[in-house]
């Protein structure tokens, strides 16, 4: 008679868990600044040097998904294009505001969808691009998701969801809310295969709710759009460096109607705004990838007619220089390999 197999209980939740409360005050916000560096920047006020910084962080890690709980004094986080043009992290951030509200966020060049900034909600936000955020005195629950499974069920590309907040007005939004505090909630004695169904269940309901807001549900006209919006962006990122590249050259190169063309780009602030913001990401990835052009040969190679008009653009999306973002992007490579030394 054969032994039935061994069963073996579910393998636990991976976690981490973190406080700066038994710091010395003046320690809090650098230690803090550590904690969160491998993803996001916070640069300390002299106020929060001074009076401490109460931060503490919870983290779960299960097939491949990642859920955090952290409750903040009020503190700004910032994703600089230095950052992002120097590491590898491109998956969303979805930042659920439990307690507190969504503050001031920007850096974003797209129209955002419209939401108060002291009013609770959810936010969407592409790692693969700058931001900042000026968070107030919260509670915050976020969930990474890998940048394929969102660019995978957002029609436009996951792209388009950078910056846009659900406010916490709607039924959906509720039991979005309902679903991702359960989780916070539960996942400390949940095992692995119990947290990531709840996980799973949080990161479709959040993709839904995001094309629903991004008008990219259904088929038909949405489908239409969608296919017709990734051939222009796809188009315009094959021809940055070419100098005549317009809004009205990629709508006659590609026969398409001006004015629809023109429309669907609004939320990204029109079709030349987009253009711009291309090239000038283009640029910024130049600027560290080639270290040995100079900034006027990024500029002109990438249709700009000076490089003082170029620097002005820049500075105006970045906040930072061209030059700034050269110095910037060498400390952090730096910071990295003295890490691995």
């Amino acid at each position: 008679m054969t032994e039935p197999p061994t069963r073996h209980p579910p393998p636990p939740i991976d976690a981490t868990r973190f406080s700066t409360a038994r710091l010395p005050a003046r320690e809090q916000a650098l230690a803090w600044r550590e904690r969160v560096g491998h993803v996001i920047d916070m640069p300390p006020s002299n106020a929060l040097l001074e009076n401490g910084f109460a931060g503490r962080i919870d983290r779960y890690s299960v097939d491949g998904l990642t859920f955090t709980d952290a409750q903040t004094d009020a503190h700004v986080l910032e994703r600089s294009v230095a950052r992002v043009s120097t590491d590898a992290r491109r998956d969303f951030a979805f930042h659920l505001y439990l307690e507190g509200t969504l503050g001031a966020v920007t850096g974003m060049q797209r129209k955002r969808s419209e939401a108060d900034a002291t009013e609770r909600g959810i936010i969407a936000i592409d790692l693969g691009q700058p931001f900042r955020i000026e968070r107030t005195m919260c509670r915050v629950l976020t969930i990474f998701v890998p940048r394929a499974i969102v660019d995978h069920a957002i029609p436009d590309g996951g792209e388009s969801i950078h910056g846009r907040i659900l406010p916490h007005r709607t039924a959906h939004t509720a039991l979005i809310f309902d679903h991702i505090a359960a989780i916070a909630r539960e996942i400390p004695t949940l095992d692995a295969h119990r947290g990531a169904d709840m996980l799973v269940v949080a990161q479709q309901l959040l993709i839904d709710a995001f094309r629903a807001e991004s008008r990219l549900r259904g088929k038909g006209r949405a489908a239409v759009q969608a296919a017709v919006m990734g051939r222009v962006r796809r188009y315009i990122d094959a021809n940055l460096h070419q100098a005549n590249l317009t809004p009205a050259s990629v709508v006659d190169a590609l026969q398409l109607k001006r004015a629809t063309i023109y429309r669907w780009f609004e939320h990204e602030g029109g079709l030349g705004a987009y253009i711009r913001h291309r090239r000038l990401r283009e640029a910024a990835d130049e600027l560290v990838r080639f270290p040995h052009l100079q900034v006027t040969e990024i500029a002109y190679g990438l249709g700009f007619s000076s490089a003082s008009d170029f620097t002005r653009a820049f500075r105006r999306a970045f906040d930072m220089s061209p030059l700034d973002l050269r110095i910037r992007a060498l400390a952090l490579q730096n910071g990295q390999q003295n890490s691995l030394a």
